[in-house]
C-alpha cells in the first residue's frame, strides 16, 4: 500500500526548517482544519505555506465569514512548549514519520515525540485491554509483551491503567510506544506518572496534542486511531462488549490490521468483547508465538523465549491499604477462572498476613469461592 506521501502532488516538499514546521502547525491548528481537511490542501496546493495563503478563500467559499489561520505566535509558543518538555515536532512527510501510520485515510498531521525514535523502524503490534484488568488478564498481557519484545517486535499501547500499563512494563527493556491522548507533557492517569518517565527514557512516547493540553473524551478515539494505524496487528487482552478497545480493533480492521483477541471465560464480562472479536474472525491468541506465526515473523531465540512456568515480576508493595480497600482489589484481581491465592498476593503486592482477613470477608459475604490445591474464583 502506497503512504500519503506519495498521494500528494509533485513538487511536493517535505518540511525540513523551522519556518516550515511552524506552517504545518499553523495549519492543522487552524479552525476546522483537521487531519482530513489538512492532507487535501496538502495535496491541492504542496506546502503548508501554499495550504495557508490558500485557506481564508477556501473557508470563504464554503461560507465561513472573517476566518482567520492560526497566528504565528500560538503555533510558536507550541514549537517552544514541545522544545522545552524535550520532545520532538514529527510532520507528516518527513523522513521520520512511521510509513504504516502515514498510510491511513485520517493520519494525524504532526507527532511530538518523546524518546527513541528508532522503535518506529521495527515491527510494531499493540496490546490493549481492559482498565480493570485480571490477575489473569494482566499475566497474559505481561507474558505477550515479553515474548513479543524477545523476537524483536516493539509493543504499542496507550499508557492507560490496567493492561496497558502491564504491556509497556514488561517491554520496557525490549522497546514500547505510549501513545497519549492529551499533551507529550501531561501524564493520564497520573498513577503511571513514573511509567511515562520509564518510557520516555527507555522508550518512546508520541502526542498529536499541543503541549499542555488536558485530554478530552473526544481525544481517546483519536488515540486509538493512532495506536492501531502505527502496528501491523492489535492484540485485545481483555475487553467488554462494549469498551475502547473494541473501538481500537474497529480501526485496525478499518486500516486493514489483524485483529487477534485472548479467549476468556464466558462468565467473566472482561472477556466477553475477546469472545465476540474471534467468534467474528480475529485471530485467536493463546500466546506471542501465536501472533508471530500470523505476522510471518520469526519466533524469539529459545533461550530467550518466556514461558509460563517464567515467574511474575513483582508488583509494587501496597501494605497501606485499608481492608476494605484489600477486598475491593482481590475482587478486581479475580474472575470466574480459578487463581492461585500466592499469584494474587503476589499481583497485588501484599503479604499473606494482609490478605487473610478481606478474603475470609467476601468468603462469608459469598463473593469469592475457595477451590482445592489453593485456588480462588469470584462468584458470578
Amino acid at each position: 500500500m502506497k503512504t500519503r506521501l506519495f498521494s500528494y502532488p509533485t513538487p511536493f516538499t517535505p518540511p525540513t526548517t523551522e519556518e516550515d514546521e511552524l506552517s504545518v502547525l499553523r495549519l492543522i491548528r487552524s479552525r476546522r482544519v483537521g487531519p482530513s481537511t489538512f492532507h487535501r490542501l496538502m495535496a491541492e496546493h504542496g506546502t503548508a505555506q501554499a495550504a495557508l495563503d490558500a485557506l481564508p478563500e477556501v473557508a470563504r467559499a464554503a461560507g465561513a465569514q472573517d476566518y482567520q489561520i492560526c497566528p504565528e505566535g500560538v503555533a510558536l509558543a507550541e514549537l517552544k512548549a514541545g522544545q522545552r518538555a524535550g520532545a520532538r515536532l514529527i510532520c507528516a512527510g518527513s523522513p521520520d514519520y512511521p510509513a504504516d501510520l502515514a498510510e491511513i485515510a485520517d493520519a494525524p498531521a504532526v507527532l511530538w515525540a518523546l524518546g527513541d525514535l528508532a522503535l518506529l523502524a521495527r515491527p510494531r503490534v499493540a496490546l490493549v485491554g481492559a482498565r480493570n484488568a485480571s490477575s489473569l488478564g494482566l499475566r497474559m498481557a505481561r507474558r505477550l509483551a515479553e515474548g513479543l519484545g524477545a523476537a524483536g517486535v516493539t509493543v504499542v499501547s496507550g499508557l492507560a491503567r490496567g493492561i496497558d500499563a502491564e504491556a509497556h512494563r514488561a517491554a520496557l527493556t525490549s522497546g514500547t510506544i505510549g501513545v497519549q491522548a492529551g499533551g507529550i507533557d501531561v501524564i493520564y492517569p497520573l498513577e503511571n506518572a513514573d511509567l511515562a518517565r520509564q518510557i520516555a527514557e527507555r522508550g518512546l512516547r508520541l502526542s498529536e496534542q499541543p503541549p499542555g493540553m488536558a485530554p478530552k473524551a473526544q481525544h481517546f478515539p483519536q488515540r486509538n486511531r493512532i495506536i492501531s494505524g502505527l502496528s501491523r496487528a492489535v492484540v485485545v487482552v481483555e475487553a467488554a462488549a462494549r469498551s475502547g478497545s473494541l473501538l481500537t480493533a474497529k480501526d485496525a480492521l478499518d486500516q486493514g490490521r489483524e485483529v487477534m483477541a485472548v479467549p476468556g471465560h464466558p462468565m467473566d464480562g472482561r472477556a466477553w468483547g475477546c469472545n465476540m472479536l474471534i467468534r467474528d474472525g480475529a485471530v485467536l491468541v493463546r500466546g506471542a508465538e501465536d501472533v508471530l506465526e500470523t505476522l510471518g515473523l520469526a519466533p524469539a531465540p529459545r533461550a530467550q523465549a518466556v514461558t509460563a512456568t517464567d515467574p511474575p515480576a513483582p508488583a509494587a508493595p501496597r501494605q497501606n491499604a485499608m481492608p476494605h480497600d484489600i477486598a475491593q482489589q482481590v475482587l478486581n484481581a479475580l474472575g470466574p477462572s480459578p487463581t492461585p491465592e500466592d499469584q494474587i498476593i503476589r499481583d497485588l503486592g501484599l503479604d499473606a498476613a494482609a490478605l487473610a482477613g478481606p478474603l475470609l470477608d467476601l468468603e462469608m459475604e459469598g463473593k469469592v469461592q475457595r477451590h482445592a490445591g489453593g485456588l480462588l474464583s469470584r462468584i458470578a
